[in-house]
C-alpha cells in the first residue's frame, strides 16, 4: 500500500459507527505502521451512525481528492416505516404521531413519487450537521429548541420501488450529494396523506465506489498491518511535514 503518496479505500460502515469513528480507527493502524505520531486521512461525505454501507476513506496526499471524491452521484436503499413520524425522521428518537397507513397502495406511491425526481428543494432534518449561527442544527433540536432552516436544492435521479410490505416501503435512490434520505421519508409520508420515517439505511454507491469493492473495518485494518508499504521517493523529506 502506498498510503503517502495516497490510498483511496472504500468502507463498508458499520451500523451505529460514525464516519469519524472509521476514519479515527484507521488513522491509528496507519500512524502505527508508520511510526508516525500524525497523518492525514479523511473521508469524502458523512453517513449517519444509523446507516451502513459505503464510506470513502482518503489517506496521505489522496485526501486532496475528498472534494471531488463526495460530489459524485450517491445511491441508496432505504426502508421507510409509513404511518408513524419520529422529531429526527428516523430511529435517533421515539415516535411522536401515528397516521393512517391503510389507504396506501402500491399504486399510490408509484403515482406521488415521480414529484421528487429531478431537481428539488429540499428542506433538511432539524436532526442534522446543518450550521445555524455557527452551531450544527442537531446541537439545538437536542436541547428542544426550535430552529428553521432553509430549503435547499439537489437532484434525485432515480426512485425505485424495490418492495412495499406495509406499512414498510423499500426504496432505491439516485441523488446528489446534499440530499438527505430522512427528509425524503418524511416528504413522501407527507405526499401520501400519512407520516414516515426512516428505519433503515445503506449506501450502495460513492461515485465509481460500490458496495462491493469495499472492505469491512477489519478487513482494511489487515491490509494497512501487513501489506507491503510503498514509499514515494520524498518521502524521507517531507514525512515530519
Amino acid at each position: 500500500m502506498d498510503l503517502i503518496s495516497g490510498e483511496i479505500i472504500g468502507i463498508d460502515k458499520p451500523l451505529e459507527w460514525t464516519s469519524f469513528d472509521a476514519v479515527k480507527r484507521l488513522r491509528g493502524a496507519i500512524q502505527r505502521r508508520l511510526h508516525v505520531k500524525k497523518f492525514k486521512v479523511g473521508h469524502a461525505g458523512t453517513l449517519d451512525p444509523l446507516a451502513t454501507g459505503v464510506l470513502i476513506v482518503c489517506t496521505g496526499r489522496s485526501t486532496k481528492e475528498i472534494e471531488r471524491l463526495q460530489s459524485g452521484s450517491k445511491e441508496y436503499i432505504a426502508d421507510i416505516r409509513l404511518g408513524a413520524t419520529t422529531p429526527s425522521f428516523d430511529l435517533e428518537t421515539d415516535i411522536d404521531a401515528e397516521y393512517p397507513w391503510q389507504h396506501i397502495t402500491f399504486d399510490k406511491i408509484e403515482a406521488i413519487l415521480p414529484r421528487f425526481l429531478g431537481k428539488v428543494m429540499q428542506v433538511p432534518p432539524v436532526f442534522s450537521a446543518v450550521k445555524i449561527d455557527g452551531k450544527r442544527a442537531y446541537n439545538y433540536a437536542r436541547k428542544g429548541k426550535d430552529v428553521e432552516l432553509k430549503a435547499k436544492p439537489l437532484e434525485i435521479s432515480e426512485l425505485e420501488i424495490l418492495s412495499y410490505e406495509a406499512p414498510v416501503l423499500r426504496l432505491r435512490i439516485v441523488c446528489s450529494k446534499g440530499t438527505y434520505i430522512r427528509a425524503l421519508a418524511r416528504d413522501i409520508g407527507e405526499a401520501l396523506d400519512s407520516g414516515a420515517h426512516l428505519i433503515g439505511l445503506r449506501r450502495t454507491r460513492v461515485g465509481d465506489m460500490t458496495i462491493d469493492r469495499c472492505l469491512t473495518i477489519e478487513e482494511a485494518m489487515e491490509k494497512i498491518n501487513n501489506d507491503p508499504l510503498e514509499f514515494p521517493e520524498d518521502y524521507k523529506i517531507n514525512q515530519d511535514k
